[in-house]
């Protein structure tokens, strides 16, 4: 059944994938993004949206899904992250849901059986060096999911994916060379990093009705990292 779903983001990566897939699949995409000329040469609505600099945004008077697609990769010693380092990444993974979130409730609550999807890190459940600040960040958003579930149950679910490293333009600089990405998937008991189409599989099944029992969630794509440890 052809959904509206709004996504923030939709220009790269998951988001970009996501956006293609939806389309494809007949739903009605609307998006809010930093370049929405790019979405609107391809037949998208599409509105401006700097999670930096939010500004007001308009929405269907009914949304059948939202997702929320920007995030950082900002990895530093703790000693070394800055105050700004930790405003930037709060604004652009937290703070940018809030206003974005805020925005579309309405429409949301007018479905009657929305769906929410926010963006965590497998950071969050698994402590790791040099990642304070996306996984406070990030953190905050698994505590958003939680409390909206709460409070807007019945007529919206919320819950939240919790990755870990997955093959995107925003982790290139991770997976740069054979070493690089040999080197990650050795770190997950699956032996491989993330791809962007199990994920968007996965925001497939949240977005639909075959989810309609499930709220409050922090479901892990992560290769195992965050819940097995292998013995050799």
């Amino acid at each position: 059944m052809s959904q509206r779903i709004a996504i923030i983001g939709g220009t790269s990566g998951i988001g970009a994938r996501a956006l293609q897939h939806w389309r494809s699949q007949g739903h009605e995409v609307h998006a809010a993004c930093r370049k929405p000329e790019v979405l609107a040469a391809q037949g998208v609505s599409a509105q401006h949206f700097d999670a930096l600099h939010p500004t007001p945004l308009q929405w269907p008077e009914k949304l059948d899904s939202f997702v929320y697609f920007p995030g950082s990769i900002s990895l530093k010693p703790f000693h070394r992250i800055g105050h700004d380092d930790f405003a930037r990444d709060l604004q652009v993974n937290l703070l940018g849901a809030v206003h974005a979130l805020q925005s579309a409730m309405p429409a949301l609550k007018a479905s009657g059986n929305a769906s929410v999807v926010l963006f965590s890190t497998v950071a969050v459940a698994q402590g790791m060096p040099f990642h304070a600040s996306i996984a406070a960040a990030k953190g905050a958003i698994e505590g958003l999911a939680r409390s909206l579930a709460a409070e807007w149950a019945p007529l919206i679910r919320v819950n939240a994916v919790a990755p870990s490293l997955t093959d995107t333009p925003l982790a290139q600089s991770l997976l740069s060379d054979e070493t690089k990405r040999a080197a990650a998937a050795k770190r997950h008991p699956l032996q491989q990093v993330g791809q962007v189409g199990d994920i968007v599989a996965l925001l497939d099944f949240l977005i639909s009705d075959h989810s309609r029992f499930m709220t409050g969630q922090i479901l892990r794509p992560d290769g195992g990292l965050s819940s097995v440890r292998l013995f050799h």
